[in-house]
């Protein structure tokens, strides 16, 4: 997204990259499970982090982080993440965690569509259903 395509007073945010945390990041192959990161990183996740960081703010986006989600061992979802991430050395690399979707110019989530038309999209949500 160009920088002027963000709402009057926000092109500072034309650099943010938002990337997903689990299934992105993480793998996170046993589902919600107990609630903490108990995953490794995805192949090149950690390097890809690294070497964006250099060009652009990474924001990580998680469901993990909501506010209304259960402490686990008396730690919120965006600490358990944050943990994770300096676990792995790479916390330096990422500017937030949030449960919110950031202004940014681009998403990288492994539950996403790419929009182009409503009638697409509802072709794919079909053929997608379980």
């Amino acid at each position: 997204m160009k920088s002027n395509d963000f709402p009057a007073g926000f092109a500072s945010e034309a650099n943010n990259l938002a990337i997903d945390f689990d299934g992105v990041i993480h793998d996170d192959y046993l589902g919600f499970h107990d609630g903490t990161c108990y995953g490794l990183p995805l192949e090149g996740s950690l390097e890809a982090i690294k070497e964006l960081s250099k060009s652009f703010k990474i924001i990580i986006f998680t469901a993990k982080a909501k506010p209304n989600r259960p402490l686990v061992d008396g730690k919120t979802g965006a600490e358990l993440v944050t943990d994770w991430l300096r676990k792995y050395n790479v916390l330096k690399y990422v500017s937030e965690v949030t449960s919110e979707k950031p202004r940014a110019f681009l998403y990288i989530d492994d539950n996403a569509y790419r929009f182009t038309n409503w009638k697409n999209a509802l072709e794919f949500v079909r053929a997608n259903e379980n």
